[in-house]
């Protein structure tokens, strides 16, 4: 049975984050008269994450819990969770309470005209080196895609439920979600939302992060150029 809104929510070691964040969900549905679901994908956690994500479904009984058998990678985690959905709209977003559940009425309001929404973390609540990078990522994809957005990276999105069908993502293709749904013909867009310091767990970003981000760029650039006519990439 259909929902109008999916919340899909991979979480990778974030016990203290899963009852605060779950508690201001509630509080910012209180005025969305929405049938809705929010599903939490745990990418094979390995502190209490898990026994958090239980103590809050025995709660809340309308919460939904995936579990991977291991640490597969943000991509598989939102893959299994997009999978899983049945909202008319989902709404994808960090576990990490850096990004605000009263921000969603945007998203909804915007998605009418649109089939994919970004999060564009003006005001990023993260370490400078962490947001030097990020810029240096966003430039080089809106050069490579011709996709004029400011943050690829931002993990709050809303789609439309075509959208989801086949999209595919491993490895770090989650960065590129919104290239990959341009290049297919969808029409993207992106709206400011806010952006909070992270007060428990810590980052998953690191130089190896980095670098692999960089690869699934160029496979990006090949995919979205080369497709069709393979051999061209080569012949260039």
């Amino acid at each position: 049975m259909d929902r109008d809104l999916s919340l899909v929510i991979p979480v990778f070691n974030e016990e203290k984050n899963i009852i605060p964040l779950y508690n201001s969900i509630k509080t910012s549905f209180k005025n969305l008269k929405l049938d809705y679901e929010v599903i939490f994908v745990d990418d094979g956690s390995n502190d209490n994450t898990f026994r958090e994500l239980l103590e809050a479904k025995r709660r809340y009984k309308d919460l939904i819990i995936i579990r991977l058998r291991k640490h597969f990678g943000k991509s598989a985690a939102l893959d299994a969770g997009l999978k899983q959905s049945k909202g008319n709209i989902i709404i994808t977003m960090d576990g990490d309470l850096q990004d605000d559940p009263d921000e969603i009425p945007k998203f909804l309001e915007k998605i009418k005209h649109y089939d994919l929404v970004v999060g564009w973390r003006v005001k990023r609540k993260d370490a400078l080196s962490k947001k030097l990078a990020s810029k240096i990522f966003n430039y080089l994809t809106r050069i490579l895609t011709g996709l004029k957005i400011h943050d690829f990276n931002c993990g709050y999105k809303a789609y439309k439920k075509e959208t989801i069908k086949d999209l595919g993502i491993y490895g770090e293709l989650y960065r590129y979600i919104p290239a990959l749904l341009y290049w297919k013909g969808f029409s993207v867009t992106e709206v400011k939302v806010k952006h909070h310091p992270r007060t428990h767990g810590i980052s998953k970003y690191g130089a190896k992060r980095l670098f692999s981000g960089f690869l699934d760029l160029i496979t990006i650039f090949y995919l979205m150029g080369y497709s069709r006519k393979p051999l061209h990439f080569f012949g260039g």
